[in-house]
């Protein structure tokens, strides 16, 4: 009577150890490019939030009818220049809900949005400018070239 001997050769081992390096070889660098993908679609989901944020709170505006120069958002005071959200800490930061993953930097009239990981941080930002008139919607520019 002959034992039936069970497993995996040697040569079976290599051969699949082999295919799975083949394999490894081309998934890898697919992978590496989905973090940059990430960052530049965070960029765009922001850029959205901030421009319905903006809509928002001029509509609320509109609604008010006595020109305010805050208005409610959320539980939140949202400080107002010509209608929409100032570029001011207690502006359009105070109308978006959720900053996670993001810098804010206010200057005179500009809120920038920066997303931290790209190889150029600076280049790869949501950039919020206030209003500069009655009925003139704020401008924003999302930057993905660094991400």
């Amino acid at each position: 009577m002959r034992k039936m001997q069970t497993g995996f050769t040697l040569i079976e081992l290599v051969v699949v150890i082999t295919i799975l390096g083949i394999l490894a070889a081309f998934a890898i660098p697919r992978f590496t490019s989905l973090d940059q993908a990430a960052r530049i679609s965070a960029i765009n989901a922001l850029a959205g939030s901030i421009r319905s944020a903006s809509s928002l709170a001029h509509a609320q505006y509109l609604v008010t009818g006595t020109t305010p120069s805050s208005i409610t958002m959320e539980g939140n005071t949202v400080t107002l220049t010509n209608g929409y959200p100032d570029a001011t800490t207690t502006g359009i930061p105070m109308a978006i809900q959720d900053t996670t993953g993001f810098t804010a930097a206010a200057t005179t009239g500009v809120m920038t949005y920066t997303k931290s990981g790209g190889s150029n941080s600076a280049n790869c930002s949501v950039v919020y400018n206030a209003s500069t008139g009655a009925n003139i919607a704020p401008v924003i520019t999302a930057t993905t070239s660094g991400c």
